[in-house]
């Protein structure tokens, strides 16, 4: 076995709950360096995760999937507070180095 990659580091987490008129969310968003700056964002009732950016939630149908929201209006919702929480980062900073 070839070990890739073995980092340690302290990270930000952040646990939030989200209440819409049709359902509840719980969500661990982890802040870490890894992952070209993307938080690790964990639906903790799911054990679901994804990494994302704000442009990532953008993405509906992406949230819809990732995340077994059933239907647009609720991931307009959760796409709108992650807008607004996680980081910009422009596509070629995802992806260069």
């Amino acid at each position: 076995m070839e070990r890739l990659y073995d980092e340690t580091e302290r990270c930000q987490v952040r646990f939030v709950g989200l209440l819409t008129e049709k359902a509840r969310y719980d969500f661990c968003i982890v802040s870490t360096h890894q992952f070209f700056g993307k938080p690790l964002v964990i639906c903790t009732q799911t054990g679901r995760s994804s990494l994302l950016s704000a442009e990532d939630a953008a993405n509906i149908e992406h949230l819809k999937q990732v995340y077994q929201i059933a239907d647009d209006e609720e991931a307009e919702e959760v796409s709108f507070f992650f807008r607004t929480v996680l980081p910009t980062i422009p596509i070629y900073e995802q992806y260069s180095d």
